[in-house]
């Protein structure tokens, strides 16, 4: 009978992490049609496919920041349109999230009925982080935000039981979230944390085993980075830049608390840009308080744990702000080899997320009551929870939505084909703002749309800053083209090709450059140039880079077989 109900509760959490789901992403969700379009905003963009140049590999002079990730989507897009891909693991990563606080929930209360669970699911699906990484486009961090309740639930399974096979569901976890170097790390911090709170037996050989496992499923950008020599050094301006930002009337440690703080302005919800954001933040804040007695009553040291992990990461995020922080950061910039990874602050303030998942799932928790005042008091807290971040509700007021991609690409793809030589473009910059993409800037779509490598500096205007970017070879290039040098001066580098997007951005004296090329390809949004003979570019060995992928992806599947075969003998039984 327990079983049984803790099944229907089970399937009640699923069932609303799926509505939740479909009110957030709303207009989105139309990706998943034939024909649907594609997600292009910010720093999120899906193409019908990308491919498997060293740049997806993190190769490149720049530091391998989406490694794996833009691997795995160049494999996974010989076999389905890229944007059913991204948008579908976005779906499923707000899902896991909310059906991983529920999970957690209930493990921790020892099967906590339906409402603690919604009202957990609730919180880790809607709320600021949430939208404003969707807003920043950061849908892979998300998936790693999603694996962290769930990698609380593994590791209290491997703390529990006395066998190393029991480790199977923590690699999984580990493995998904190493999509991006950040995943990997706040799941990695977050078992550690779990396995080393007093009371676990033989925590040595375990944590060994969370070691052990981080590497693996960081080797695809630790040999990246290593092979390629980028990301070792990070531009100082960048650590102000990326500082996570106060918001009205909450300051900046009140603003983290309430998961909110992201360090760009414009990706950024409305109602957390005036005073209800305070409201938001008491609310969410105020039912996590009040579940406080009830997870004193478990005794836990697990949720003590938890508790700490997330307080501490609001607390450092928000000392990071500061100026002796921000001192501090610059000094690792520019003499800690990866210190760059960790310039967005903001995006580890996602450990604070299970401890107010569940804390609020402990508020309306009631042991051994049954009728219609607990399930009032959950369905009352979910409903605040909603009503004071109304703007995250379909895309984030529209703000999420397909864009259809000019048919003038599906040229250029075809005459650059797969390519040796390297590709130009202009305007100048890494961001791009096109008449049909919206009024947000998004990312060049060209580096994942050919196949070949696309130059680019990794330059990032914030505010009044310019980031620098680790590209010293795509800096050389913009330089000639901005002077308007010979196009033989870019041939001499590896260019074979130059691309013109219509787009706000500074050109230069490129109009001398490309005065004596003929156009390959032109229309209203694209003009394509060939240039003659381009140096032969030193290949990568890429073999290292490719083994490690293979690892990783064997570490994930291997885990994967290992879990699904024991929760099916589990049931059996």
């Amino acid at each position: 009978m327990i079983a049984g109900s803790s099944r229907t509760a089970g399937a009640w959490s699923l069932a609303w992490s799926v509505v939740l789901t479909g009110v957030v992403l709303g207009p989105l969700l139309r990706v998943l049609l034939p024909g649907g379009g594609h997600l292009l905003l910010r720093d999120a963009v899906s193409t019908p496919r990308s491919y498997l140049t060293d740049s997806a590999l993190g190769l490149s002079d720049s530091a391998a920041r989406a490694v794996p990730q833009d691997a795995v989507v160049a494999v996974a897009t010989t076999v389905v349109d890229g944007g059913v891909l991204v948008v579908g693991l976005l779906a499923l990563a707000l899902i896991a999230a909310g059906w991983g606080a529920a999970q957690m929930t209930a493990r921790v209360l020892g099967g906590a009925s339906t409402g603690p669970r919604l009202v957990a699911a609730t919180v880790a699906v809607w709320n600021p982080y949430v939208a404003e990484r969707l807003l920043q486009g950061h849908w892979s961090l998300l998936v790693g935000y999603a694996a962290l309740p769930w990698t609380v639930v593994a590791t209290m399974t491997l703390r529990d039981r006395g066998d190393l096979r029991s480790a199977a569901p923590l690699v999984l976890c580990l493995g998904i979230a190493g999509l991006t170097p950040t995943g990997v790390l706040l799941c990695a911090v977050l078992a550690v944390v779990v396995l080393a709170a007093p009371g676990g037996a033989r925590r040595v050989r375990r944590l060994v085993v969370v070691a052990l496992t981080t590497v693996i499923v960081s080797l695809p950008w630790l040999v990246a980075t290593a092979v390629s020599g980028a990301g070792t050094g990070a531009d100082p301006a960048g650590v102000a830049a990326f500082a996570a930002r106060a918001e009205p009337g909450l300051g900046t440690i009140g603003a983290l608390a309430g998961l909110g703080g992201i360090w760009n302005a414009d990706a950024v919800p409305g109602s957390r840009t005036s005073l209800f954001a305070v409201v938001g933040t008491a609310v969410l804040l105020g039912l996590a308080a009040a579940g406080l007695p009830r997870l004193r009553r478990t005794a836990s040291p697990v949720v003590a744990a938890l508790l700490l992990t997330g307080a501490v990461s609001v607390v450092l995020v928000a000392l990071a702000a500061t100026p002796i922080g921000l001192d501090v950061g610059r000094w690792a910039a520019e003499s800690v080899p990866g210190a760059g990874l960790f310039r967005d602050g903001q995006k580890w303030v996602a450990l604070w997320m299970p401890a107010l998942a569940l804390s609020a799932g402990a508020a309306v928790d009631r042991p051994g009551r049954g009728g219609t005042r607990p399930r009032l008091a959950a369905v009352s807290a979910a409903a605040a929870l909603l009503v004071v971040l109304p703007d995250l509700a379909w895309g984030v007021q529209g703000a999420l939505r397909p864009v259809d991609y000019p048919a003038g690409w599906s040229s250029v793809i075809d005459g650059v084909g797969p390519s040796d030589a390297l590709v130009a473009v202009l305007p100048t910059g890494t961001f791009r703002r096109f008449d049909w993409s919206g009024e947000a800037p998004v990312l060049d779509p060209a580096p994942r749309l050919l196949d070949a490598d696309v130059l680019g500096t990794g330059d990032l205007p914030v505010g009044g800053t310019v980031v620098r970017g680790e590209n010293t070879v795509a800096g050389r290039v913009e330089g000639l083209l901005l002077a308007g040098a010979p196009a033989s001066d870019l041939a001499a580098l590896g260019v074979g090709w130059i691309l013109v997007e219509r787009s706000a951005g500074e050109s230069g004296n490129s109009a001398r450059t490309l005065a004596g090329l003929e156009p390959a390809y032109a229309d209203a949004d694209l003009t394509l140039y060939s240039l003659a003979d381009p140096a032969p570019r030193p290949r990568s060995d890429r073999l290292p880079a490719i083994v490690a992928h293979l690892l990783w992806a064997a570490a994930v599947l291997i885990a994967a077989f290992v879990t699904v075969t024991r929760a099916r003998r589990t049931r059996t039984r």
